[in-house]
């Protein structure tokens, strides 16, 4: 009997562990709709303290205390670092020094100008994913630093297909199309989507 809440055929989050599932704070959440719904609630608050002023993104403490923002009254292992492996992202003992490795190459990206700010800030969300740095979660923290390192670069900030990426299906594909496409160093799909 498939779980209702965790339900391994789900494409829109990466798989937990067990251990990890059984780190869910309210203990009334028993189906899918109502961890979106609550998850949700984190996310929408955690963007208005975000953008209430100036923030760092490319620091690392400010990028775990935001996924900590996001999640933090859902999930208590929110903004700690994963210490599972995983069929996507880095391996576990690996993510400290790749994030802080993605927080340079930015760094460099933007004070050479490398790559226009839209740019810089689509392949900054594409590291964050690909490091995969927490148990979940990961995508939606990984476009909210985009945004907010895009209006730091004074661009506004990115559609994202326009559409919540959680609960559409087609949407949701066509994301994880052109994410796979940056891995294959493709990034115009990912740049086409985050303005779509």
């Amino acid at each position: 009997m498939s779980d209702p809440l965790f339900d391994s055929r789900d494409e829109a989050a990466t798989p937990l562990e067990p251990d990890e599932r059984r780190q869910l704070i309210p203990t009334y959440i028993t189906t899918r709709a109502q961890l979106n719904e609550a998850e949700q609630i984190g996310i929408s608050e955690a963007d208005l303290w975000a953008f209430s002023r100036k923030r760092d993104v490319l620091n690392e403490p400010f990028l775990l205390n935001l996924h900590k923002r996001m999640f933090g009254k859902v999930w208590t292992w929110a903004g700690a670092l994963r210490t599972t492996e995983r069929n996507i992202g880095v391996a576990a003992y690996r993510i400290s020094t790749e994030l802080r490795t993605t927080l340079d190459d930015v760094r460099y990206w933007i004070e050479h100008e490398t790559f226009s700010p839209d740019e810089i800030a689509v392949r900054f969300h594409h590291r964050l994913v690909w490091v995969h740095p927490f148990p979940n979660g990961n995508g939606r923290h990984a476009r909210l630093a985009a945004d907010l390192l895009a209006v730091a670069l004074g661009r506004p900030r990115f559609s994202w297909g326009r559409t919540s990426l959680v609960e559409a299906a087609s949407t949701r594909a066509e994301y994880v199309a052109a994410l796979k496409a940056a891995d294959r160093h493709d990034i115009e799909p990912l740049m086409s989507f985050a303005r779509s």
